[in-house]
C-alpha cells in the first residue's frame, strides 16, 4: 500500500493511539447521534455591503439578527435587523442593492430539495417599518428589483410582483396550474439534476423580467402514496423517467412598462433543455443556455429581450456529453464587449475570456488539473480568482490570475479543502478551511492573502474530540484492473494491532463526478464510521473510476455503461485491502445511498467471491426508473441504449447473490423511487433469495426526521455486528 498522506481522523494524534488511547473514551452510537457533540458550527448568511468597509452576517444568538462587521477589525459594530424587536422569527436576509430595504423569509418550508416556499417582509432600512409582501400567505423565491422598488415572486405557479411604494400587486402570467404550467419556478427534474428552483431573473434596471415556462402537460405522472390516514392519500406529481417527455420550455420576457411578455427564440427544436438565464449588462440583451436531449451538445445564445430573435454565440459538442456544471460559469464584464466562461473542452476545467460574438480572446488557465469554481473577476484590476485542483485531487484551493492568464498565485496556504466568499470589489474575501485532522475554519482576508481575523475555529469541537479515542485515517492509491491509479482512504481502530485480522466496511457513492475521498472535513457520518471502527472494523472507501477531480476523461470512462467500470474497481478494491497482512478476507462488506446503494448491490452480487455483506440505501435498481436529465446524460435514451440501462442493473443479478443483504427506503422518496426497491425484492423473491429489507413511510431521499437518522443508523450497526 502506498500511503500518500498518512494523517489522523479528526484531530487524534498519533500518541493517543496505544495506551494513550485507552484512557480515552471510547465513541459510541449516542454519541454520534444522540448529542451535539461532533456539531461544528460556521458563518452564516454573509452578504458584503456596499461601502466596502463592512459585512454583514445572520447571527442566531439570542435570537435572530443581522449584525454589521467591520472589516479592517473584524469587530461587530452594530445590530442592522434585529428580530425580536420586529417580532419576526425569520431565518434568511437579503439587501436591496443600496441597502435601502431588507426582505426577511421566515416560515420557510421545503418542497423538494431546494425548492420552498416562505413567509416574506420587507423592511425599510431608514424608517424601520415592515410590511408583509402577503399577509399570511407563503410565496417562492421573493426578489427586490435593482432599483429597490419592487418585489418578484412566484404564487400558484405563476409568476407576479408587488410595488413596495404603492403596495400594488401585478400578475405577470396566468395560465400557471398544478402538474400542468409553471411560470418562473423549476419543474422537478430541472431542480435536482440541473440545481435550480427560482427560474426568473430581474434585467439590470428592473424594468424587465425574464422568466422559464415549464407545459408539463405531456409529462408521466408519478404516484407517491401518503401514509397515515385511515386511508393513504395520492400525492401525484410529474417525474419524467428516463426515454419519456419532458416538459416543453420556453422563454420569455415581460416589460413592466407596457405589460407585453415576448417568448425568446430558442430555435425550432422542442425536445431541448433550457436551464439558465442570464442578463448581460446592456439591459436589452437577455443571454440563455440551451441543451439538446442526450446532453452532448451546449449552445449559448444571445436574445433581443424586445424582439426574441436570438444569435448563437458559443457552441460545445462532446462524442459523450457537455457537462453543464463544468460550465456554469458565465460572467459577462461591465463594458458588455465580452464575457468570462469555464468549459472541460482541453480534457480539464478551464477558464475562457470570449468577445460577445463568441471569439475566443484567450484560454486563461491551463493545465492537468480542474477549475472547481470561478469565484470572480475583478475587472479593475484585471484579474480572476478561482479554486482548483491543482495541488492535488483530493484538495481545494483558491489561487488568482492575471486576465491575461500571467501570474498565477496561490492563495491558500495549508493543506485541505478551501471555499470562498468574495467581497464584491475584491478586496477581501472569506475562507472556509477544513481538513480531515481539522474541522472547519473560517477567517477573514484581504485580497492578497493575508489574513485579517480568524471569525470561528470550532475550538471547542476539537476539544471535546479529543476526549475520543479515534482511529488513524490513511490516503492511498492502488491500481485497478486496467492500471489505472485509484484514490482511497483507509480508517483503523485507535488501539490498531497490525497482528490480527479486521473485518472490513467499505463505503462507496461513486457516481460520475462524485468524490467521497478528500482531505476535508467529513461530517457526522465519518463519525459513525469511527464508532465502527471503535467497534473492531477497518473502514475504506476508493473513488473509481468516473468519478471526480480528475479530468474530462476520466469522468467520462462509465459512459453508457454504468456500473460495469465501477463495480470492477469496487472489487478490486477489496481484494487488494485482502490481502493486507491484518485484514480477514472473508470479513468485506460494502455500503452504499443513492447510487451508493446501486453500487453495494452490484458489489456483492458481481463480487460474491469477495464481499460478504452489503447495505443498500434508497438504491437505484434500474436506471430505467431514474430521471431523464441525470440518466440520459451518462447512459443516452433506453431506446438508443436498453443494454446500456439493462446489463449492470442489480434486478439483472439476483440470482448470483449469496452474501448477506439489507435493503432500506423511504416510501416517500421523490427523487429514487421506493418503486426501485419494490422491484428488486419481487427479483429477489422469484429468485429465492433470502435477505432482510426496512422501510421508513412517507421518509423522502435523506430519511430524516425525528427519530429516523437514529433508528436507521442503530439498524444498519446492528446488521454489521450480526452479519459481518
Amino acid at each position: 500500500m502506498f500511503r500518500i498522506l498518512p494523517i489522523l481522523l479528526l484531530g487524534c494524534m498519533i500518541a493517543s493511539i496505544g495506551l494513550q488511547a485507552q484512557q480515552k473514551k471510547k465513541i459510541t452510537l449516542e454519541d454520534v447521534f444522540k448529542s451535539s457533540t461532533f456539531s461544528q458550527k460556521a458563518v452564516y448568511g454573509i452578504n458584503w455591503m456596499k461601502d466596502g468597509k463592512y459585512y454583514s452576517s445572520l447571527s442566531r444568538d439570542g435570537g435572530a439578527k443581522v449584525v454589521k462587521i467591520n472589516i479592517a477589525t473584524g469587530e461587530e459594530e452594530a445590530v442592522l435587523v434585529d428580530g425580536k424587536k420586529l417580532g419576526i422569527t425569520f431565518s434568511g436576509y437579503s439587501f436591496s442593492p443600496d441597502e435601502t430595504f431588507a426582505l426577511l423569509s421566515s416560515d420557510v418550508e421545503r418542497i423538494y430539495r431546494r425548492s420552498s416556499k416562505a413567509v416574506y417582509h420587507v423592511l425599510d432600512m431608514a424608517s424601520g417599518t415592515i410590511q408583509p409582501l402577503l399577509e399570511g400567505e407563503k410565496v417562492s423565491y421573493a426578489t427586490l428589483s435593482p432599483d429597490n422598488t419592487k418585489v418578484a415572486y412566484v404564487k400558484d405557479n405563476n409568476l407576479f410582483y408587488k410595488d413596495l411604494k404603492t403596495g400594488g400587486i401585478t400578475q405577470v402570467t396566468y395560465d400557471g396550474k398544478t402538474n400542468e404550467i409553471i411560470n418562473g419556478a423549476a419543474d422537478w427534474v430541472y431542480e435536482e439534476e440541473f440545481s435550480m428552483a427560482q427560474a426568473f431573473a430581474w434585467s439590470p434596471q428592473g424594468d424587465k423580467l425574464a422568466f422559464i415556462r415549464f407545459d408539463e402537460t405531456e409529462v408521466p405522472v408519478f404516484n407517491m402514496q401518503i401514509w397515515g390516514d385511515l386511508y393513504p392519500k395520492d400525492y401525484l406529481f410529474k417525474y419524467p423517467k428516463a426515454g419519456e417527455k419532458n416538459a416543453q420550455v420556453s422563454i420569455h420576457v415581460y416589460a413592466l412598462n407596457g405589460g407585453k411578455t415576448q417568448k425568446m427564440n430558442a430555435g425550432p427544436e422542442e425536445d431541448i433543455y433550457l436551464p439558465r438565464i442570464y442578463w448581460t449588462g446592456d439591459n436589452k440583451t437577455l443571454a440563455f443556455i440551451r441543451l439538446n436531449r442526450l446532453q452532448n451538445q451546449m449552445d449559448l445564445l444571445h436574445a433581443d429581450a424586445l424582439t426574441g430573435t436570438s444569435q448563437l454565440i458559443l457552441s460545445e459538442k462532446s462524442a459523450t456529453y457537455v457537462d453543464l456544471d463544468y460550465n456554469d460559469n458565465l460572467q459577462y464584464l461591465s463594458d458588455n464587449k465580452s464575457f468570462i466562461t469555464t468549459s472541460e473542452r482541453n480534457g480539464y476545467k478551464h477558464v475562457y475570456h470570449y468577445d460577445m460574438d463568441g471569439k475566443l480572446i484567450r484560454q486563461i488557465t491551463d493545465g492537468s488539473w480542474e477549475v472547481t469554481n470561478l469565484i470572480g473577476v475583478d475587472e479593475k484590476n484585471k484579474k480572476i480568482y478561482f479554486e482548483s485542483t491543482e495541488v492535488s485531487p483530493m484538495e481545494r484551493h483558491l489561487y488568482v490570475i492575471n486576465l491575461n492568464g500571467t501570474g498565477k498565485k496561490r492563495l491558500s496556504p495549508q493543506a485541505g479543502s478551501y471555499s470562498t466568499n468574495m467581497s464584491p470589489d475584491f478586496k477581501y474575501y472569506i475562507s472556509n478551511h477544513s481538513t480531515t485532522l481539522t474541522p472547519l475554519q473560517v477567517s477573514l482576508h484581504e485580497a492578497s492573502g493575508k489574513t485579517i481575523k480568524v471569525l470561528e475555529t470550532n475550538e471547542d469541537l476539537q476539544n471535546r474530540i479529543a476526549e475520543f479515542a479515534l482511529g488513524e485515517k490513511e490516503f492511498f492509491t492502488f491500481n485497478t484492473v486496467d492500471g489505472t491509479s485509484l484514490n482511497g482512504y483507509l480508517i483503523k481502530p485507535a488501539n490498531f494491532d497490525e497482528s490480527k485480522k479486521y473485518p472490513v466496511l467499505m463505503y462507496v457513492y461513486g457516481g460520475p463526478g462524485s468524490q467521497n475521498v478528500r482531505n476535508a472535513w467529513g461530517g457526522i457520518r465519518d463519525f459513525w464510521h469511527q464508532h465502527l471502527a471503535a467497534e473492531g472494523y477497518l473502514i475504506a472507501c476508493v473513488d473509481n473510476r468516473g468519478t471526480g477531480g480528475r479530468g474530462r476523461d476520466f469522468k467520462h470512462l462509465t459512459y453508457a455503461n454504468l456500473g460495469k467500470l465501477e463495480t470492477e474497481d469496487q472489487i478490486a478494491a477489496a481484494k487488494h485491502i485482502g490481502a493486507l497482512s491484518f485484514v480477514d478476507p472473508d470479513r468485506i462488506g460494502i455500503w452504499g445511498w443513492s447510487y451508493g446503494g446501486y453500487m453495494s448491490s452490484l458489489s456483492l452480487m458481481l463480487g460474491h467471491d469477495v464481499f460478504k455483506t452489503a447495505i443498500a440505501v434508497a438504491p437505484v435498481t434500474t436506471w430505467r426508473y431514474y430521471d431523464t436529465i441525470y440518466t440520459e446524460r451518462y447512459l443516452q435514451t433506453p431506446q438508443l441504449n436498453a443494454k446500456g440501462y439493462d446489463d449492470y442493473s442489480p434486478i439483472t443479478h439476483v440470482n448470483k447473490l449469496t452474501g448477506n443483504y439489507l435493503l432500506i427506503h423511504g416510501t416517500g422518496d421523490d427523487n429514487v423511487h421506493f418503486q426501485n426497491s419494490v422491484d428488486l425484492l419481487n427479483a429477489l423473491v422469484a429468485a429465492d433469495k433470502q435477505f432482510e429489507t426496512f422501510y421508513y413511510p412517507n421518509r423522502n431521499h435523506g430519511i430524516g426526521g425525528g427519530n429516523t437518522t437514529w433508528h436507521l443508523y442503530h439498524l444498519m450497526t446492528d446488521f454489521i455486528k450480526r452479519k459481518l
